[in-house]
């Protein structure tokens, strides 16, 4: 009896062993496997020839000041940082958009997160465009939507354009992404490095560095990778896109961080300029400006969420928060806005329903009429505006109430 009881603790310490060197190289082994090259090319203000970076600052963790990192990440990661509640599931009534808009007209339909179909002079556009019910690497890892798309996927009209500001996966969801090029061929615009991930699953795109711009008319007639400067736009017979700084990070598996480039964007069409932020946090504040200078922006997709991960936190570097969105609307001097990035997956701590309420009281401190920047339920379709500059009334702030919201 004692010879079997041996010989079983020589087997299971045998086992261990390998178990504990089987760790070991996968833990010096899989990182090198995972860390992936997706652009290579020449040193510029915010590329060192490895990885990029934010010229206005790097993204920090959002730790609680004094607090050891590696065990907030930890209970971040496990949901064990008493986070307030969120609901399993949002009630959702999905829309059935037209096939177009009308040669001057602008409709915007939030589908949720950032993804918003935008239909503008006969155009129909996809900001960073999600439909998996996780956002993650491998199915049901990840974080679980709790509100349906706005609209159902088989219900979406011919998608001409879809714009993608980076690779995480809330933003680059190959899935969808696959399913969309397979169903309408649409032109896909993203920063550079994102074109690699995106060609490795069987997807074209056109991948742009900060400050360079792509038309319709190039995307469509002269090749998927020719950039061209319109010296007048009414030569450029669709649109145009800017591919513009914003303050992020990029990764697919964290040894990947920042191997591609992130975005904002500015699409200029015959109904009006468009602005979508992307995700990003506040860095110098420059960066809208850049944006407001390529002419009036008809219609803003600002984030508002994913921006508290500790009691009382206003932004982190990495997400800015309703207050920070409020500024950035201000210096785009955009005319309507529509808050994303929030209320589709639990990202952060804040409740389910504290970034529009903040977004309220935010623009209340500044007089601007709540409608030009509304937060919209999952489905909802606004017709947006023509242009007009945004009038200013009595300001009326109460810190106190935004402080106290969950």
């Amino acid at each position: 009896m004692g010879r079997i009881v041996g010989q079983i603790a020589k087997g299971l310490g045998i086992t261990l062993l390998f178990a504990v060197i089987a760790l070991c190289l996968a833990v010096t082994i899989v990182p090198l496997f995972l860390d992936q090259i997706y652009y290579r090319g020449p040193v510029s203000r915010h590329y060192d020839g490895a990885r990029f970076f934010n010229p206005d600052g790097e993204i920090g963790l959002p730790v609680p000041p004094g607090s050891n990192p590696r065990g907030f990440v930890a209970r971040w990661l496990t949901g064990q940082d008493d986070r307030p509640a969120w609901p399993d599931a949002v009630a959702v009534k999905p829309s059935r958009p037209p096939a177009f808009a009308a040669p001057r007209g602008m409709v915007a339909t939030w589908v949720g997160h950032a993804t918003v179909l935008v239909q503008a002079a006969g155009l129909n556009i996809l900001t960073d465009p999600i439909w998996s019910d996780h956002a993650g690497p491998f199915p049901p890892l990840g974080p679980k939507r709790v509100a349906q798309p706005g609209v159902r996927f088989d219900d979406l009209p011919k998608i001409d354009l879809i714009l993608v500001s980076h690779n995480h996966y809330d933003h680059m969801d190959i899935p969808t992404l696959k399913r969309l090029w397979e169903r309408d061929r649409p032109k896909i615009v993203t920063s550079l490095g994102n074109d690699a991930i995106l060609k490795a699953n069987g997807i074209p795109s056109t991948a742009l560095d900060w400050g360079q711009s792509v038309s319709g008319a190039a995307l469509r007639g002269l090749g998927d990778d020719t950039v061209i400067q319109c010296e007048n736009y009414e030569h450029c017979p669709d649109y145009r896109v800017h591919v513009l700084r914003s303050h992020h990070w990029s990764s697919r598996w964290n040894t990947d961080r920042s191997r591609a480039l992130w975005s904002s964007f500015v699409i200029e069409t015959r109904a009006g300029n468009i602005f979508f932020a992307g995700d990003t946090g506040a860095g110098d504040m420059a960066w809208p400006e850049e944006a407001a200078r390529l002419g009036p922006i008809r219609l803003a997709m600002i984030p508002i969420g994913a921006f508290r991960f500790y009691p009382g936190q206003m932004q982190s570097d990495a997400h800015i928060g309703p207050e920070q969105a409020v500024q950035v609307f201000e210096k785009l001097r955009a005319s309507t806005a529509i808050p994303i990035h929030w209320g589709t997956f639990r990202l952060s701590y804040e409740k389910w329903g504290t970034p529009p309420r903040m977004l309220e009281l935010a623009l209340r401190c500044e007089g601007i009429e709540r409608k030009r920047f509304a937060p919209l339920r999952a489905g909802q379709s606004i017709l947006v505006p023509g242009y007009a500059p945004v009038p200013r009334g009595t300001k009326h702030c109460d810190r106190r109430a935004i402080a106290a919201l969950e």
